[in-house]
């Protein structure tokens, strides 16, 4: 009898260690969104992107080896009117004639809690490469990783808001947010 308990207590450990490994290698763009706001003369607004790539591969496990990567198409802005989506695209702000994607690359991946990660890479944006590292919330949800992170991005950083622009009236700090799903594999 005793030694029935015993395997059936180390086999219970071995799935319960088993289940706390997850590993996620596809994302489902369609479901994901990522999302802006900032200060325009002292009003908060919000806009959004949405066209973008993203490619994953994750083994909570494993982090040496984990990596992503986003593609974001800036023509497919929306900051809440015509008016400013046609401005975001000119030279002054995206250029997206000369520079039509912005791109994140991860270079590390460190756990500093449960299901928190600091994601540590390379933004490309306007031609323009900086360092980031962006806090990531893993919600792992009915075999759905749900990655939530943010960033805040100063704008005069990358050249945007040029000219007229760079004065104020758009404050400096951009607030990106993200929402990547995953489907656990």
């Amino acid at each position: 009898m005793t030694s029935r308990l015993l395997l059936v207590a180390a086999f219970t450990s071995f799935v319960m260690a088993g289940a706390q490994a997850a590993e996620y290698n596809r994302v489902n763009t369609s479901a994901s969104q990522i999302s802006f706001t900032y200060n325009q003369m002292g009003s908060r607004m919000y806009g959004t992107f949405g066209k973008f790539e993203a490619a994953l591969d994750l083994d909570t496990e494993n982090l040496a080896n984990a990596r992503t990567t986003l593609h974001i198409d800036l023509s497919s802005i929306d900051a809440g009117s015509e008016d400013a989506n046609t401005e975001l695209v000119k030279p002054a702000w995206f250029d997206t004639e000369k520079f039509p994607l912005a791109v994140f690359e991860s270079r590390r991946f460190t756990q500093v809690a449960e299901h928190r990660y600091q994601v540590a890479g390379q933004l490309t944006l306007k031609g323009v490469t900086r360092d980031v590292e962006v806090p990531v919330e893993l919600k792992p949800d009915n075999a759905v990783g749900i990655f939530d992170g943010e960033l805040v991005l100063n704008r005069e950083e990358f050249g945007l808001g040029a000219g007229e622009w760079a004065d104020s009236v758009v404050s400096k700090d951009i607030y990106i947010k993200f929402r990547v799903v995953a489907p656990q594999q």
